[in-house]
């Protein structure tokens, strides 16, 4: 050993005398085995004094670098002799073959700032495999800081092969074959996930010299992982709230905390009676005898008859059904005990049987009682096959506590519904519902007893008729005519006014029929004028035909859709005759013709669409179903129109023309007789926007109205010009009648 030292001495001193200048990179390990110049891997070692005292020991003392950098410890080197070319020549060799400099210089930083990571250490094993500096790999693996793995050890045993350690590579394949075999499906298993495993610290697999593996999750595992996790603690946690809503609502924990029944099933001791209920005498004429029984049961058990079990009250919105079930309950003095269709069906199984046992075993706990269910088509609907088996489970529910009752425990059941039609017939049947009552809109008495009613706490003017709001609003069911009084109290109190008056009632009675009042729109005068022509029409034509509805009002203020209105009082008929359809029709087509009349057939406006449409409609009807027609006969063919023939539909079509025709002549031959009143009432409209019937009659005799104000004046309107008849026009220029010239017609 010690006799070699001074041959490597000797070789180190000629490579840095002929070391090229320092502009050539420099290379550590970069001589490749087997040149002349080559110094053995433990040169440094043998003269130690000397590489600790050179520049160059500086530089290779730096292991396992490939530094290409260009700095002040750089060595100078001349250009190359004729003999030393080999050694640049063998520099360029891998150089240019394989890797630059700099690739390896990254290479070499990117594994030594990741050195858990096999990946990069790969990368630089091979980059050195490629520029034949395999002596790097065997020294920087055998350290054991770098992470490790398959690519990375084929590396490493084949830079053992290249400088001649195959030996150490069979020590190192040594160990636990099953571990290793274990560590390589991890490897597999590892990259198949996204992710990487890497050996840690060198090892042969044994008990003494185990084998240190570092695996790496994939960032796309790591999120699965978690993803997977929150959405399992998800799931968990909302069938643990379901279990215990199931167990507090079950277990009536929550009513004993509360304390007492529950609200669903509170009785309410009611202070309603009969003399509240106004408008449907009839309805409340059948449950008198309910009361009756309530009051009196002993009366009805020794006679042995037996009442109805349930009594089911039908009819539209508003008509009064609750307020005549709370008036029963309020006359007999018993506890009433309410509930709506909808409370029954909750989000849980079971509850809506549950809450109606509640409901009726309650009941019977506090008999003589009252049970009331508000809209029973929530529950009581038809059964289908395709319904939800909690709804056919409440439904069946209801159905046996019906058949459970007993006349003689004094609970009677009362149902509300506006759909009887889509209502089980099992639950209509006799002994569950044996009286079904009818609740209909009132009529004109019926309402003018419910404006009385709810007119007793407003302070109303002394000259109110509340018999022509009564008339006026057809249709209105009592919370309407309720609504009505309420607003006419608040439209007073804005106007600040003492006492409610007519006005204010009207007032109410348009807003809710129609809207209110669209006093912002702003309608230029032409079309004022002819929406007061139009509106004119049909006043003058319902005027003066005797046998129709009686006029009330008529304005051109737009309220909602429409530019104006004409106001008729209905007649309180059941029936009504071919010429009323007739003079209907007339004053359906008084609109267009007023207009046609005054502006001409070609400035007609748009506005007559809804009363073609209305006149068409009648006409048919009077056709097809009520037998108007002496050219069809009494044959009805609205119901099967289908079926008809083409040739019988086409008769059809030329009565309904003929029909509508004939009232719009009728009409026409009207307006012209009474031009005058149609431009004074026309004047007349513009001025006051809406006039009552005995401001339009002084308006068409020329009377002045001192108590209205003025919306417009005068001379700010310009009606249209009177066209002379034709009989009275001079004949056209070129002809002459009787040696008479003609005369021309400056207009």
């Amino acid at each position: 050993m010690a006799s070699q030292a001074p041959v490597a001495v000797q070789n180190v001193i000629s490579l840095m005398r002929q070391a090229p200048s320092s502009s050539a990179p420099r290379i550590v390990h970069g001589i490749p085995r087997g040149s002349p110049f080559a110094v053995p891997r433990n040169a440094l070692r043998l003269c130690n004094p000397f590489a600790s005292n050179t520049l160059f020991a500086t530089c290779v003392g730096r292991q396992y670098s490939t530094s290409s950098r260009f700095d002040s410890t750089s060595i100078a080197r001349p250009f190359p002799k004729p003999g030393n070319v080999g050694l640049g020549l063998a520099q360029r060799r891998f150089l240019f073959g394989g890797p630059s400099h700099n690739q390896l210089a990254r290479y070499e930083r990117d594994a030594n700032n990741y050195p858990n990571s096999a990946m990069h250490q790969a990368n630089f094993y091979n980059a050195l495999l490629k520029a034949k500096l395999p002596q790097i790999i065997v020294d920087r693996h055998k350290t054991g800081r770098f992470a490790s793995n398959v690519i990375v050890e084929a590396a490493y045993r084949q830079a053992l092969e290249k400088t001649g350690q195959s030996d150490v590579a069979g020590q190192d394949a040594g160990g636990n074959p099953n571990q290793n075999l274990q560590a390589v499906g991890q490897a597999i298993g590892a990259r198949a996930g996204g992710g990487a495993i890497g050996k840690l610290k060198s090892g042969n697999g044994a008990k003494s010299d185990p084998l240190y593996v570092v695996v790496e999750e994939s960032l796309g595992s790591t999120i699965f992982k978690w993803v997977r996790w929150i959405a399992g603690l998800a799931v968990c946690v909302y069938f643990a709230m379901i279990l215990v809503s199931l167990f507090v609502e079950t277990s009536g924990f929550m009513k004993k905390v509360g304390g007492g029944t529950s609200a669903e099933v509170r009785p309410e001791h009611q202070t309603t009676r009969f003399s509240d209920v106004q408008g449907c005498d009839e309805a409340k004429e059948e449950l008198t005898d309910i009361v009756d029984f309530l009051k009196n049961p002993d009366r009805y058990n020794k006679l042995g008859g037996r009442l109805p079990k349930g009594v089911l009250l039908i009819g539209p919105p508003g008509t009064g059904k609750t307020l005549l079930a709370r008036a029963v309950a309020g006359e007999a003095g018993v506890p009433f005990f309410y509930m709506s269709g909808s409370e029954f069906d909750e989000v849980y199984v079971g509850v809506g049987a549950k809450r109606v046992r509640e409901l009726f075993s309650t009941a019977r706990s506090k008999a003589p009682a009252i049970v009331f269910i508000d809209e029973l088509d929530a529950i009581g609907g038809k059964r289908k096959s395709r319904d939800a088996n909690y709804h056919r489970q409440t439904l069946n529910q209801l159905l046996n506590d019906l058949d459970g009752f007993d006349q003689s425990t004094g609970v009677i059941f009362i149902a509300a519904t506006n759909h009887p039609e889509i209502l089980d017939k099992a639950l209509l049947r006799p002994g569950r519902f044996d009286r079904h009552v009818q609740v209909e809109l009132p009529d004109v008495t019926g309402r003018l007893a419910i404006l009385k009613h709810h007119m007793k706490k407003i302070r109303i003017s002394p000259d109110v008729d509340l018999s022509t709001i009564a008339r006026g609003t057809p249709g209105f069911s009592g919370a309407e005519l309720e609504n009505l009084a309420n607003t006419a109290a608040i439209q007073a109190s804005k106007r600040q006014q003492k006492v409610v008056t007519l006005l204010d009632l009207e007032w109410a009675k348009d807003k809710i029929s129609m809207g209110a009042e669209r006093k912002s729109r702003f309608v230029p005068l032409a079309d004022k004028l002819q929406t007061a022509y139009h509106e004119g029409g049909h006043t003058l034509v319902g005027l003066y035909t005797k046998g129709f509805n009686q006029l009330h009002k008529a304005t051109i203020l737009p309220r909602g859709q429409a530019a104006g209105i004409t106001y008729f009082l209905p007649q309180e008929e059941h029936h009504r005759s071919r010429q009323q359809y007739i003079y209907q029709l007339q004053i359906a087509m008084g609109g267009k013709m007023a207009e046609e009349i005054a502006f001409g057939p070609d400035s007609v406006g748009d506005g007559v669409s809804g009363d073609i449409e209305q006149a068409t409609r009648l006409a048919y009807m009077m056709v097809t179903s009520f037998g108007f027609s002496d050219l069809l006969g009494n044959v009805d063919f609205r119901s099967n129109y289908e079926q008809v023939s083409p040739e019988t539909k086409r008769l059809i079509d030329n009565e309904v023309r003929r029909l509508i025709d004939e009232a719009k002549e009728s009409a026409k031959k009207l307006l012209l007789e009474k031009r005058p009143e149609l431009d004074a009432l026309a004047k007349g409209l513009v001025q006051y926007e809406t006039l009552d019937k005995d401001e339009i009659v002084k308006v068409i005799k020329g009377e002045k109205l001192p108590e209205r104000m003025v919306a417009m004046s005068d001379a700010q309107i310009k009606l249209p010009e009177i066209p002379m008849p034709p009989s009275l026009q001079p004949p056209v220029r070129g002809s002459s009648e009787g040696g008479v010239p003609a005369q021309t017609d400056d207009r």
